[in-house]
């Protein structure tokens, strides 16, 4: 999952950071409302941590913004305002959440759980593919009961994977939505953790799950290759 955080507090917006790359998301992160706008403009993400007092734009035009573009991106608000008119306002607005400063990072981590899975049309941290299973909120891939071992990245692949089940993904989708601006590897990664996945989750069993679709992508699915 890739996640902007625009926040003009340098060592928070830091923190945060820190703390969802650690978590497994890809992070972008800026430090006003119009650099904000600017990156929405040309890049897609799944999920937007917004701060509402930041120089040049505030959150809300930041938010008009992205609204008006017909993105519904989930948007969660963090601002030191507590007042139940602003947290109403920021919702009126378009916000799906809504945190308050000072925050607990677990409850950050929480909420924006919350906001990906709704989005994608989940009911729980819980994701399933057949005999695959994520548990996104402890982090653990089984397939047959059995736990998988996966790197950070190829966690992110999975997950992104597994919440668009049956949809076939470009690898440049794929590349948009995994890696940050700061990634300078090589042209074919999605290929090469593909590859890495495919070992992990189908070397050892009958049925296949992740497949490759010819000038398309890739997609996770039961069933044959296409």
């Amino acid at each position: 999952m890739r996640v902007l955080v625009a926040e003009d507090e340098r060592d928070l917006n830091r923190i945060i950071t820190q703390k969802l790359i650690s978590d497994g998301y890809s992070v972008d992160s800026c430090f006003d409302g119009q650099e904000a706008i600017d990156i929405l403009s040309y890049t897609e993400y799944d999920a937007v941590i917004l701060d509402i007092i930041m120089p040049k734009a505030d959150g809300f035009a930041v938010l008009h913004s992205l609204r008006d573009a017909g993105k519904t991106t989930p948007v969660l608000f963090l601002t030191a305002r507590d007042a139940v008119s602003d947290r109403v306002k920021g919702l009126d607005h378009g916000a799906n959440d809504y945190l308050v400063k000072p925050f607990s990072f677990e409850e950050l981590s929480a909420r924006l759980r919350v906001m990906t899975r709704t989005h994608f049309g989940k009911a729980s941290n819980i994701l399933c593919v057949g005999d695959l299973t994520m548990d996104c909120a402890a982090h653990i891939v089984k397939r047959g009961g059995k736990e998988i071992n996966l790197s950070a990245k190829e966690y992110q692949l999975l997950e992104y994977l597994m919440h668009n089940q049956g949809i076939v993904l470009s690898r440049e989708k794929i590349e948009d939505h995994i890696w940050n601006f700061d990634y300078e590897g090589g042209t074919n990664v999605v290929d090469v953790y593909i590859s890495y996945l495919r070992k992990k989750i189908d070397a050892n069993h009958a049925v296949k799950l992740i497949h490759t679709v010819r000038g398309g992508g890739y997609l996770l699915r039961e069933g044959t290759d296409k």
